[in-house]
């Protein structure tokens, strides 16, 4: 159960991270790399740590799994899910559609989520069984809704990039193929846009479960629709296939082409 104070945490978890990721947004940061040749900065570590701090002094009890420093209590009932800086790439070449995201799990399953834009000013909030928000940067707030998209010819379709799939992109492209608008590039903001009606389906694979668990209250709170390929609800311990959609129509097409 998610409860008031759960999401004003999780408010405050992004705030934290935000500022730090704008104080060195658009300077000369060292980039490192990953074992996995991702990048890091020292934005994406101190942000993190400064989250985690958060955390261990007021919910102390509750398990932390992040990007940048792993697991900890991860089998609680009760986990944030951290990842500091989403779309990194994005953030080191001068992009501002990087964003932080903030989950809570609840026995495994994503209840809360959080994707804070902060170089655009925007975040989007999502709560199970609640309707999702869109924070503009004038400070507004406003429920959002998916848009109606009866078919896959009629789809906007995002994905950060086509060299994700890997192995999965011949199922990728027979989605591709059939849309009317394919766009790349939107990291986490490409979600907020189906969430918002601006965009019609979101694919990716590859995703760690810091990168999907807050999307997924996000899209379902705007009355959209998340799951793996295989149509199944995401939880903690998903494969990082993942599409989400405005229109269960346009999810059961693209489905049935992902899965050949």
């Amino acid at each position: 159960m998610i409860r008031e104070d759960d999401i004003a945490f999780a408010g405050r978890l992004a705030d934290a991270a935000g500022e730090i990721a704008l104080r060195y947004f658009r300077t000369a940061v060292a980039v490192d790399d990953k074992e996995d040749a991702s990048p890091v900065t020292i934005a994406d570590r101190t942000a993190e740590q400064v989250m985690r701090e958060l955390i261990a002094r007021e919910r102390p009890d509750d398990g932390i799994i992040g990007e940048e420093f792993g697991r900890e209590r991860s089998g609680a009932g009760r986990v944030w899910i951290l990842d500091p800086i989403d779309g990194t790439k994005s953030f080191i070449s001068g992009r501002p559609m990087f964003g932080t995201l903030v989950a809570l799990a609840v026995e495994g399953v994503p209840q809360l989520g959080v994707i804070d834009c902060s170089a655009v000013g925007e975040r989007w909030v999502g709560v199970k069984g609640r309707r999702t928000t869109h924070r503009l940067k004038d400070g507004s707030v406003r429920d959002v809704r998916v848009r109606a998209c009866a078919e896959l010819g009629l789809a906007t379709l995002y994905c950060s990039s086509p060299l994700m799939f890997k192995e999965h992109f011949p199922a990728f492209e027979r989605v591709r193929e059939k849309v009317k608008l394919p766009m790349y590039g939107g990291d986490c903001y490409a979600y907020g846009l189906v969430a918002s009606g601006f965009a019609d389906i979101d694919i990716e694979a590859g995703l760690q479960v810091y990168d999907y668990a807050a999307v997924a209250p996000v899209i379902e709170g705007a009355g959209g629709i998340m799951t793996d390929w295989r149509g199944k609800p995401l939880d903690v311990n998903s494969d990082g296939r993942v599409v989400a959609a405005g229109d269960s129509r346009t999810h059961a097409a693209a489905l049935g082409l992902l899965g050949g």
